[in-house]
């Protein structure tokens, strides 16, 4: 997570906590001129339409306050979906022994991007199965994870 999303969650985790909603993570993804914060809602009874059109509206006004982000950006909020992204160990813990797909910010024996078996995890790595091989993932250098559906 940069230091830009931190300061975004930190910001917004207490609106959407207020509303009854866990907030799993957010993004800010840049395509050229452009960004897009997009923030992932999650809750027991699940998380519809209506449920992200209430968090982007309260979001919304705290951002057009604090103006936390300089350039123009569009404002995204979703349901994790099935291939839910995974932003803290608890996410990860929670998906042992499930396939994941993650993208280092550093490459790591010669590789950047690794889809798996999530085996273990131990301190600050994860252990990730790719094709019988167990690879040692440092947590602080994962830079996307999600969980791969099965269908």
């Amino acid at each position: 997570m940069t230091r830009q999303e931190q300061k975004l969650t930190e910001l917004l985790r207490p609106t959407v906590e207020a509303n009854g909603f866990e907030l799993l993570g957010l993004e800010v993804v840049q395509a050229g001129r452009h960004s897009t914060l997009r923030i992932y809602l999650d809750h027991a009874d699940g998380v519809n339409v209506e449920d992200c059109a209430l968090v982007s509206r309260e979001v919304s006004a705290i951002l057009d306050v604090e103006d936390p982000i300089q350039a123009e950006y569009l404002l995204e909020v979703s349901s994790p979906g099935l291939d839910r992204p995974l932003f803290i160990p608890a996410h990860y813990a929670a998906v042992l022994g499930q396939k994941i797909e993650v993208k280092l910010a550093i490459p790591q024996d010669g590789r950047r991007k690794f889809k798996g078996m999530l085996t273990a995890i131990e301190d600050d790595m994860l252990i990730v199965e790719v094709d019988g091989k167990p690879y040692r993932l440092l947590m602080d250098n994962i830079d996307k994870a999600n969980v791969v559906p099965v269908f």
